[in-house]
């Protein structure tokens, strides 16, 4: 339990930082910047419903995809947003290709949409945690 709620902290953060770095008006380098935070609010993201499907569930997965598609069995996730988590999957996947600008500028366009559904299920989770806290 005490995993889950480092978890939530580090993923609380990093959902700030991306949110922070949404605000600001477009150019390159905040593009490239945006593209960085949500590397590592990602990684953070699919560790915390990992780790919430064990504590919670019972379950155990040992990567993003894997984890979704439980979060989707579970009913943490609608089919909807457990697609968009797979695609998210493939854009991280694609970050170490953001030298070439068509890629970053694709990933960037969809920042917003996974910033607001990482952060629905980050909610969805903090609020689950304070009942089996």
């Amino acid at each position: 339990m005490e995993k889950l709620r480092r978890r939530l902290e580090g993923a609380e953060k990093a959902l700030e930082t991306l949110r922070e770095i949404l605000r600001e008006p477009y150019s390159v380098i905040v593009r490239d910047a945006t593209i960085q935070r949500f590397e590592y609010t990602f990684e953070i993201f699919w560790k915390l419903v990992k780790e919430y499907l064990y504590n919670h569930e019972g379950i155990e997965c040992n990567s993003p995809k894997s984890c979704f598609r439980e979060a989707l069995s579970v009913g943490l996730l609608n089919e909807e947003q457990a697609i968009t988590c797979l695609e998210m999957t493939d854009d991280r996947n694609l970050t170490s290709h953001t030298y070439v600008e068509e890629v970053a500028e694709s990933i960037y366009e969809k920042m917003q949409d996974y910033y607001h559904l990482m952060d629905t299920v980050f909610n969805l989770t903090k609020k689950e945690f304070g009942k089996i806290s």
